[in-house]
């Protein structure tokens, strides 16, 4: 299938979803804006949503969506439908691109894109932003109840979002004590380590929008959920290793970023394939030179991983990981439409952004 040619699954209902975000806001917020007591602390939880939450690429909130579309019976598709969708897409979206983001860029000391800081980087922040990033989790739970407290499906959720919040973290520490910062340890960049990192911090959270689209359909059973998993985490696995090409060789122009996994001494997709197949020598030189800032020493890192063509690596792996998924979908997607995960599929296959 080439690239070029396939249709946005996500764009059809993206303007609702970006309109519903100040329901969003007036919930949390507007009832309590006026009190003494809390009103300064509101004004805050207002400027942190605004700020974190709105501008990314909405994907994994608009993922509920496009599930739903496909889970919720046609007689069952209705205003009411469409609106616990888009709540629950937005739920969805304050908890990976708001709550661990802004957590993430602190603990990763991260440099922002030109023309835009982080949340953390604003004038007089700096750890303050530990407890915005605290709030923004808070916020989540709230909503749950506020939205969804009546339904049958209300605990499933709890226990969905405080699961997801758990891998994700055990995620995170794994990266962290991995790479911790200041101490390049190329020995701990092994295969194992990078799976476990991703299927933790990235794979399962490919596995949270379409669940909670399942709950809210009516869709509880295990083996229904455990066949969905199968097929997200490998899916989830892809995304993130496409990520981490493109985090050097995709086009910043397209990407809207410029990439930083080298000089961020992180455990890549790239440095762990190029640490498979180095000679002693060049085991020298990725040790002398990655995980540092200068320029010289990242053009040193990127002429070693062009002598093995990196990039015709991951075009093979692209290829043939898209071919496993379409297995694993033709085997476990059932009694579920396979088009949910045929759609996201296609979203990121060949995906330069």
């Amino acid at each position: 299938m080439n690239g070029d040619q396939k249709s946005d699954v996500y764009a059809p209902g993206k303007q609702d979803f970006i309109q519903h975000f100040s329901q969003i806001v007036r919930v949390l917020t507007e009832d309590e804006m006026g009190y003494s007591e809390t009103g300064d602390a509101i004004a805050q939880l207002k400027e942190v949503l605004e700020y974190n939450a709105i501008g990314g690429k909405y994907h994994q909130g608009l993922t509920v969506l496009v599930a739903s579309r496909e889970l919720v019976e046609p007689r069952k598709q209705d205003a009411d439908s469409l609106q616990r969708a888009l709540t629950m897409g937005w739920f969805v979206e304050l908890l990976k691109q708001a709550f661990f983001l802004v957590a993430d860029d602190i603990m990763d000391s991260s440099l922002s894109p030109q023309g835009q800081i982080w949340w953390y980087q604003k004038p007089g922040m700096g750890l303050d932003a530990i407890n915005d990033a605290m709030l923004l989790e808070a916020c989540i739970y709230h909503l749950l109840k506020l939205y969804c407290l009546e339904q049958p499906y209300y605990l499933d959720l709890i226990q969905l979002f405080l699961q997801s919040s758990y891998q994700t973290d055990i995620g995170q520490t794994l990266d962290l004590i991995t790479a911790p910062q200041g101490n390049v340890g190329l020995g701990r960049f092994t295969e194992k380590r990078y799976k476990s990192i991703v299927k933790y911090k990235a794979a399962f959270y490919s596995y949270l929008p379409v669940a909670a689209a399942m709950y809210i359909a009516g869709i509880d059973g295990e083996k229904n959920h455990a066949n969905a998993k199968k097929i997200l985490l490998d899916m989830g696995e892809f995304f993130q290793i496409q990520d981490d090409y493109l985090d050097l060789f995709g086009d910043p122009s397209v990407t809207s970023k410029v990439g930083a996994d080298i000089q961020d001494n992180k455990c890549s997709w790239l440095v762990v394939q190029r640490l498979q197949q180095a000679t002693p020598e060049q085991y020298q030189i990725l040790k002398k030179n990655y995980g540092q800032k200068e320029a010289k020493k990242v053009a040193q890192v990127k002429v070693l991983y062009e002598e093995l063509d990196l990039p015709a690596v991951f075009l093979q792996y692209e290829e043939d990981s898209y071919s496993h998924i379409m297995g694993l979908i033709e085997q476990y997607a059932a009694p579920l439409t396979p088009a949910i995960f045929l759609g996201l599929l296609r979203k990121i296959y060949k995906q330069k952004k």
